[in-house]
């Protein structure tokens, strides 16, 4: 669980409702048709822009800016040795009951290929196009994101636009124009709330578990190619340390 992602978000709608509170009461900034044209436009030229199970797949997207189970370099380079280890000692068919216990399905899928003999070519090239294929899972997610939260302010300016209008048409009534200039900005208001405080961070966020996964399942591959050509566990060790910062590595060894 990504604590930092829920306490952004609760903290930065504390902090919202904190200042609206200041001004009065809460329900002055509340409008439902101001809500159905944010929210309703936005939705709808998402579902124009992307296709149907695009848009669904949204919510597996979400779940995983909130929920990342991404294992450490350290974590990884750990058991890259062990098996390397039981490799180099029993033989490569004694790595078939630790692929059970491992709860990342790349990580056994890569490890089966070792035990089914697979060369490190032939191992690398299938990981590296399940790689690639996540990737595009990834980006189609995140443009989703960064769509919504350009086309979230953009209809919250088309309510703006709508109200003006509809305030102007009243300018015969100057005690109505105060209000109907406030409920007119109601809809910049979460259109921009949507846009900066939800999907332009998430879509951000999403990117950087994006590119930490990449780097996680290339270690992997590294990883088991180096088992699959029978190295020593000292080399199957040095060659994840690319994947570690110098300080991490001064780190490990203090």
């Amino acid at each position: 669980m990504d604590a930092a992602t829920i306490l952004g978000i609760v903290f930065g709608c504390a902090v919202i409702i904190w200042a609206m509170a200041l001004g009065g009461s809460l329900l002055i900034f509340w409008d439902v048709p101001s809500v159905a044209i944010t929210v309703g436009g936005m939705l709808a030229s998402t579902f124009i822009q992307f296709s149907l199970p695009q848009c669904l797949s949204i919510f597996s997207v979400v779940k995983k800016t909130f929920v990342a189970k991404i294992p450490t370099p350290g974590e990884l380079t750990t058991k890259m040795v062990d098996f390397a280890t039981i490799n180099r000692r029993d033989g490569t068919l004694a790595l078939e009951p630790e692929i059970g216990k491992l709860n990342d399905h790349f990580f056994a899928k890569a490890l089966q290929l070792v035990v089914d003999g697979q060369d490190a070519d032939g191992i690398r090239d299938f990981l590296s196009m399940e790689i690639q294929y996540m990737q595009d899972r990834h980006a189609v997610g995140k443009k989703i994101l960064e769509y919504m939260g350009a086309a979230a302010p953009a209809f919250g300016m088309v309510g703006t636009l709508i109200g003006l209008v509809q305030m102007l048409r009243n300018l015969s009534s100057p005690d109505q124009i105060g209000a109907g200039m406030a409920v007119a900005l109601i809809t910049t208001f979460y259109g921009a709330i949507l846009a900066n405080l939800i999907f332009l961070p998430l879509a951000g966020k999403l990117g950087l578990y994006s590119k930490a996964e990449t780097t996680s399942k290339e270690m992997i591959v590294e990883g088991v190619c180096a088992i699959a050509n029978g190295d020593n566990p000292t080399i199957v060790r040095e060659k994840l340390q690319v994947f570690v910062s110098q300080r991490k590595r001064a780190e490990k060894k203090a």
